[in-house]
């Protein structure tokens, strides 16, 4: 045996490179690149993926294992989605085996196969005489035979057997004589399938695109008759209609032969999105298959089976959707591409947007990246000629975008609890839409009733335990509770330090303002939707069902409501606490607040009436809400751009946080400093190192953390080099670090 006779694979285990396998002779035809195997590593059997059918490391051949198992007959990963991982390894500082493990569904990884289900049908006909004598001797076999005689097609052995009530012995026996065969056929989990799926579906009616939509569509499906990886860039207006160029260039993509990823950044966008794509595509005979974490393990099985095999070349999830192994890809579409939701929060800390445009890249297809608001990172490559953009600037039907009121909360009247939480003109509006039989929804992005704890006598503030946060006030429970670590406690009537019973509740959410509101408007059916509420699998489903047809009049919630949804009725919408996104440690805080405030506003007047938003504020001058207020994105666009590269901030140079945490905050800040000594004296290449300093948040989960900020030109150039030094660097084992490469939150 030579080495050309060995296969590399790489083990999903932290080893972090690939090793040589040999492959039994009667599982040679099954091997291919991307099959999933399982390999003997030490004393174990690990599972792996197969990356080359040829092996080119120097290896004693005496020594080389063979494999054990192909899990699947056909590969789990495609080859566009191995070189991805190898990107993504080299990009985001990361391991193979958490690159993987986000590539294939746990029950892939665990060899689930496809949920099969036993149909009965009529074999072959017995003669009256046959039948009179079946009858005689078992009656119970007659009548399941004569019920399968009258039955058109197959049908499903437990229901027959429920149905006639029916023991499986008179079904076996019949088998055996082969007067009725069993059949297996597979029974796919299919996710939004269920009782909701019609309120989620739309009655497509023949669209035609106007003049702008037209216009981008045309562009778009040229791209795709290139064959050629190109990046659209769609800014269109909230209400423009980008939904439509959506789904027309999905099916151009479709009748070329393509396979189409589409992304939305919430999994509470999933349902709304699934059934307009159902309800235009599945008449065309294209099946369309969900993909995100809160489906059931079956589900995501399912998804990931019809997509392999090719069955569906359509898929639509949150952000790891992009990992899918969709057949001849030629088309992702990202929707609201400027979320920070696409932003992976734990290692592999990827960006979905990127990735889609990368994965584009290669399999030579085409990545739209679309929202009302879009990213500076998207905007700056529009302007380096990397992007190309198409504009909407207007709304569908003419359709007037919404009148914007500012209230400066400072100017109201302060009630014997301090500052109201609903302002005199939104508490107006609110009750007018009630008399007009319209419907609002209000923002706000804070969960609980009050924010903290303070005690005016000795100044103490309810703290979580594990973490340097205050703690929240949920008055369902009457507990106090850290939104971070899960930490709660009972909330007390006086002061735990000095026992005054003068405590003092400051800031509110969610709960503080469906109370108010039920108090303002008490003949209105309110609905909150929140972390806190939505514990159920598809209770947000079936509260937007019931807010699209009418039976709730006020919806209240926090960030899953405020992009994306598209409620003709509502004509009225709400910005309860505008500041929360203002005053954040982070330099994208005024660009958060300009794309929170259009976009929440964009949830007004989408039908045939006008539509109004009340925006409450502490800061009514500052330039986000001001700009957001004109509707004015250039002007908005050149301001803050200049302030980005006065700092030399993103999308000027790229930010690597470099992570340290450990329960010893002395000894975590003692190696940051360390490694920033060796990083200095080390790195060749020209970047800007600061820190260490504490984190925003210096305690989470009962560790101390510091971080140091990398800004640098080029990732892909630099970062191998950062993470080669790294792995000779003697970190202490009760010091944890990670890197975030272009990191979203910076708290």
């Amino acid at each position: 045996m030579s080495a050309n006779d060995l296969i590399e694979v790489i083990p999903l285990t932290g080893l972090n490179r690939a090793l040589a396998y040999r492959v039994p002779g009667n599982m040679q035809h099954a091997v291919q690149v991307g099959s999933l195997v399982k390999v003997p590593l030490m004393n174990r059997r690990v599972l792996g993926v197969v990356r080359h059918l040829s092996c080119a490391q120097a290896v004693p051949l005496a020594k080389v294992k063979y494999i054990f198992e192909v899990l699947y007959a056909w590969p789990v990963v495609t080859p566009d989605l191995l070189t991805l991982a190898q990107w993504l390894q080299g990009y985001y500082a990361s391991t193979p085996e958490a690159v993987y493990e986000i590539m294939i569904p746990a029950a892939v990884r665990s060899g689930m196969s496809p949920k099969m289900q036993k149909w009965l049908e009529l074999a072959k006909p017995l003669s009256d005489a046959e039948w009179q004598q079946l009858n005689r001797r078992a009656p119970k076999q007659a009548q399941l035979y004569t019920f399968l005689k009258s039955q058109f097609q197959p049908i499903l052995r437990s229901t027959v057997l429920t149905r006639l009530k029916l023991t499986a012995s008179s079904c076996d026996a019949l088998i055996k004589r082969g007067v009725i065969k069993e059949v297996q056929r597979r029974s796919e989990r299919d996710a939004y399938s269920d009782l909701f799926a019609k309120a989620e579906e739309r009655v497509e009616q023949t669209v035609v695109l106007n003049a702008e939509q037209q216009a981008a569509f045309a562009d778009m499906a040229s791209s795709i008759d290139t064959a050629k990886f190109k990046t659209h860039l769609l800014h269109g207006v909230t209400g423009s209609g980008k939904t439509e160029v959506y789904l027309a260039t999905i099916q151009k993509a479709l009748a070329v032969g393509g396979g189409v990823i589409f992304l939305v950044p919430e999994v509470a966008l999933t349902p709304q999105t699934v059934g307009r794509l159902r309800s235009r595509l599945e008449k065309d005979g294209h099946k369309v298959v969900v993909w995100h974490s809160h489906l059931s393990a079956g589900e995501r099985f399912d998804a990931w089976f019809s997509l392999v095999k090719g069955e569906s070349r359509v898929v639509v999830g949150a952000r790891s959707a992009i990992f899918a192994p969709v057949q001849q890809l030629r088309l992702i579409v990202v929707d609201e591409e400027h979320e920070p939701a696409y932003k992976q929060g734990e290692v592999p800390r990827y960006h979905g947007r990127d990735v889609a445009v990368y994965r584009a890249m290669l399999c030579k297809a085409v990545c739209v990246l679309g929202s009302a608001t879009p990213s500076l990172e998207s905007l700056y490559n529009q302007e380096k000629k990397n992007y190309r953009l198409n504009t909407l600037t207007k709304r569908v039907d003419d359709r007037q975008l919404p009148k914007v009121h500012i209230v400066d909360m400072k100017r109201e009247k302060f009630t014997p609890q301090g500052l109201p939480t609903i302002s005199t003109l939104l508490a107006e509006k609110l009750q007018n839409r009630m008399d007009n039989r319209e419907q609002s929804i209000l923002f706000i992005n804070r969960r609980g009733y009050f924010k903290s704890m303070v005690c005016p006598e000795c100044s103490h503030v309810a703290t979580c335990q594990h973490c340097d946060v205050s703690l929240t006030y949920h008055r369902t429970d009457e507990r106090l509770k850290c939104h971070i670590c899960g930490y709660q406690e009972r909330a007390p009537q006086r002061c735990p330090k000095c026992r005054s019973s003068k405590i003092r509740w400051r800031g509110y959410g969610t709960q503080k303002v469906e109370d108010v509101v039920q108090k303002i408007v008490p003949q209105a059916k309110i609905v909150r939707m929140d972390a806190d509420t939505m514990v159920k699998k598809h209770l947000f489903r079936s509260i937007l069902a019931d807010f699209r047809v009418g039976k709730i009049d006020i919806l209240i919630g926090t960030q899953m409501i405020a992009k994306g949804l598209d409620f003709p009725n509502v004509t009225l919408v709400g910005l309860v606490d505008a500041d929360i996104s203002m005053h954040v440690q982070d330099f994208r805080a005024g660009e958060r607040t300009f794309q929170l405030v259009v976009q929440v506003a964009g949830r007004a007047g989408r039908g045939d009436r006008a539509g109004e938003v009340v925006i409450q504020t502490m800061a009514p001058q500052n330039a986000a809400i001001q700009y957001a207020r004109k509707g004015d994105f250039e002007a908005y666009l050149l301001d803050e751009l200049a302030q980005r590269k006065e700092f030399r901030y993103p999308p000027y140079r790229h930010i690597v946080r470099h992570l340290f945490r450990g329960r010893n905050p002395e000894k975590v800040l003692f190696f940051a400093e360390k490694w920033t000594a060796l990083l200095e004296s080390k790195i060749e290449h020209s970047i800007e190192i600061r820190g260490p300093a504490p984190a925003p948040l210096e305690k989470l989960k009962d560790y101390y953390r510091f971080h140091l900020w990398y800004f640098m030109g080029n990732v892909s150039k630099i970062m191998p080099s950062i993470i080669e030094l790294r792995k000779h660097f003697p970190m202490d084992d009760a010091v944890i670090d990670v890197f975030d490469v272009d990191p979203v939150d910076l708290t």
